[in-house]
């Protein structure tokens, strides 16, 4: 079976393992540009390699997860969480399909961004209750139809019951949104006497 390739089949695809263990989250669509081949050969390559498609990575991923989500519902989580270990970091990713953008520019409404990474950043926090304090946005790259958001959240610091939680959201490594929150975990009895300022 002759390919299109430009490498040898063989670093090819001893190429397409380094780059899915790199970025599991990568398309077929994104590995045939990355390595100037049709879709099918890269189908071909991962059927060849035993490598399943991105569902099927994402579930996988997704049930390498360490620890269930504690401060709200997994199904109130914008996106879907493929890490977590509390208190410390998680990974979501959200794809931008059409009811996420704005018809005419096709460009993501910005409130989907940001609900994806405060949900990340309230999820991480090990508490019954945690609740966004302040958030320091930014919004770097405009979105678009079809891109996949993955965001990182890291927790930097603790001081009693207020983290600091970092939030980093990526387009293929390309970073498109930052953003700093102060989270407050507490328990339920707590969340009757509100937010200290």
């Amino acid at each position: 079976m002759s390919s299109i390739a430009r490498l040898p089949k063989k670093d090819r695809q001893s190429r397409l393992i380094q780059s899915l263990a790199d970025n599991p989250f990568a398309t077929d669509e994104d590995l045939s540009e990355l390595f100037q081949v049709s879709i099918q050969t890269i189908r071909l390559d991962r059927l060849e390699l035993g490598i399943p498609e991105l569902r099927e990575r994402i579930k996988s991923v997704a049930e390498k997860s360490l620890d269930p989500v504690k401060s709200l519902g997994i199904d109130e989580v914008i996106g879907e969480i493929i890490d977590l270990q509390l208190d410390s970091q998680a990974i979501s990713v959200l794809e931008i399909k059409e009811e996420h953008v704005f018809s005419r520019t096709q460009i993501a409404r910005g409130h989907y961004i940001f609900a994806q990474a405060n949900s990340l950043a309230v999820a991480v926090i090990n508490a019954d209750v945690a609740l966004t304090a302040t958030a320091r946005i930014r919004f770097v790259r405009p979105v678009r139809a079809g891109e996949k958001l993955v965001a990182k959240a890291l927790v930097r610091s603790r001081n009693g019951d207020e983290c600091k939680v970092r939030v980093e959201t990526k387009v293929q490594g390309e970073l498109v949104f930052t953003a700093t929150f102060r989270v407050v975990g507490m328990s339920e009895s707590q969340t009757r006497h509100g937010l200290r300022s």
